[in-house]
């Protein structure tokens, strides 16, 4: 619930040891024609030494041969997320790994190949399709940018005009070539004469299909498959000699967008690819409101693994991205003060919830213009929403009830700002409600609130709501399943399933 639009063991301590508040040290200073992951191996290499590892034996330890760890500790690839958690687990870091993968990279470049490296664009997530492209409904058209947290890519937030809705079939080319794929921009005379005005008409589109990809389950094939070509056209534009800023700047948009719809539908895999896409070209523009809101995303799919030591290292990436920012700042307290709960640190957690309050309180107007959906009621939402659920995390973790008496009330404020239109937020945050009452010992009121969506949750398909049903239910029935409304619940539960 923090992020925009373009939205264990619980004793473990994840920053409590004096190897983890420290940077490992490393074995030279960064050059700028070295391998793009080098920074992550020599991290990589001396905290391997000083466990006293060989990389045969680390390979073991994480299940992957040593040749990969030999690969990884010399830059030459890109560690996936699940071995970045295995190692930072093996090695007892602390998420120090976790960092070095969230921290901002420089963009590897070759001489004469072009403004950056091909490899941002390809390979993408998935394959060509031809169903689900298409405009959204014209009363989801904006009138002009910023709309749904999208700035323009080309102009920020100057208050672009848009194309009309009836003349975006032109700018996009007329139908798709045969073979189901996706059209094509940037080739043949005169396209650069109009390359700003798709790119205007393009993040109109996102905005409404923003608007509309929660009631359409079909809009995740159009978010892609305008990707996809968004995607090709910047590759042409790469090719040609000259870096393709705006079609990056969207592209990371429109990667963040369908990776969450993946996400809430529970395709982690392919979330994390796409955001991990919208990080690289984020990084390749310097766009730090794309890499931060990414960055957020990337901490809630790792929260649903329940990977505090992960989380908190992108979190802190968070953070890290322009400290100048007061509203990443904030999002990066919130999102410590979760992964912290999720460890069991009391104290961790209730300090970066003290530092989100008191940086929301101090956004000013050029936070509000960047971050719109950290501003007024909608903002109050979503930082109730994060502080109750980091309560909530926290009382499961150290079974702590006066913590859980506190997410109720954040909680319910939270709720009580949610808007009508926004139904999964509603949903998802009675949920937690409801759970947070069974935490603070009151399973009646937890049984009440439940029985008022059982049915809407057992029929979403939302990965977030998932989660709270199932840790509300392990609540319930792990403690009062002998009790006559926790009974009455499960049977209404199974009603509900059929």
């Amino acid at each position: 619930m923090t992020g925009g639009s373009a939205r264990t063991d619980g004793s473990a301590r994840t920053d409590g040891s004096a190897r983890a508040e420290r940077p490992a040290p490393t074995d030279g200073p960064a050059r700028a024609d070295e391998a793009p992951w080098a920074e992550f191996g020599r991290q990589l290499r001396s905290l391997r030494r000083a466990a006293g590892l060989t990389q045969l034996q680390l390979g073991l330890r994480v299940g992957y041969h040593h040749s990969a760890v030999s690969k990884l500790e010399a830059g030459l690839r890109e560690p996936p997320v699940r071995l970045v958690r295995r190692l930072d687990a093996v090695l007892e870091t602390g998420g120090v790994l976790a960092a070095v993968v969230a921290a901002p990279r420089e963009v590897p470049r070759r001489p004469g190949s072009g403004p950056a490296d091909p490899a941002l664009f390809a390979p993408l997530p998935g394959a060509d399709a031809a169903a689900g492209r298409g405009v959204p409904d014209v009363r989801m058209w904006p009138a002009r940018l910023p709309a749904e947290g999208l700035a323009c890519p080309l102009h920020g937030t100057a208050g672009c005009a848009v194309p009309e809705p009836g003349e975006l079939p032109a700018l996009l080319g007329g139908p798709a070539p045969a073979g189901g794929a996706a059209p094509a921009w940037g080739a043949g005379d005169g396209a650069a004469v109009a390359e700003t005005e798709l790119l205007h008409g393009l993040t109109a589109v996102l905005a409404g299909l923003i608007r509309e990809a929660f009631r359409h389950e079909g809009r995740v094939g159009a978010v892609e498959g305008l990707l996809r070509a968004l995607a090709r056209w910047a590759g042409e534009v790469n090719s040609a000699g000259r870096l393709p800023y705006g079609q990056l700047r969207l592209g990371a948009q429109y990667a963040q967008v369908a990776g969450r719809l993946r996400m809430e539908r529970g395709q982690i895999g392919v979330a994390m690819a796409w955001f991990g896409h919208g990080l690289r070209w984020a990084d390749a523009v310097q766009d730090a409101s794309a890499r931060a809101t990414l960055l957020s995303d990337m901490c809630t799919l790792v929260r649903l693994d329940g990977d505090p030591s992960l989380m908190l290292g992108y979190a802190r990436g968070i953070g890290a991205v322009d400290t100048r920012r007061r509203w990443t700042g904030t999002l990066s307290d919130l999102y410590q003060a979760r992964g912290h709960a999720l460890a069991g640190d009391a104290a961790a957690c209730r300090h970066h919830i003290s530092l989100a309050r008191r940086g929301f309180a101090r956004l000013g107007p050029q936070d509000h213009l960047e971050a719109p959906w950290m501003a007024g009621a909608e903002g109050a939402m979503r930082v109730d929403s994060a502080i109750g659920g980091a309560l909530r995390d926290l009382a499961v973790a150290t079974g702590d009830r006066a913590a859980a008496r506190r997410a109720v009330d954040a909680t319910a404020r939270s709720r009580a700002q949610v808007p009508p239109q926004m139904r999964s937020a509603r949903l998802l945050l009675t949920l937690r409600l409801a759970d947070s009452w069974a935490c603070a010992g009151d399973p009646g009121a937890a049984v009440a609130l439940a029985t008022e969506v059982l049915p809407e949750a057992v029929r979403s398909r939302e990965s977030m709501v998932t989660a709270e049903l199932r840790g509300l239910h392990s609540r319930l029935t792990g403690k009062w399943a002998d009790l006559p409304e926790v009974k009455a619940y499960r049977e209404r539960l199974l009603d509900a399933g059929e």
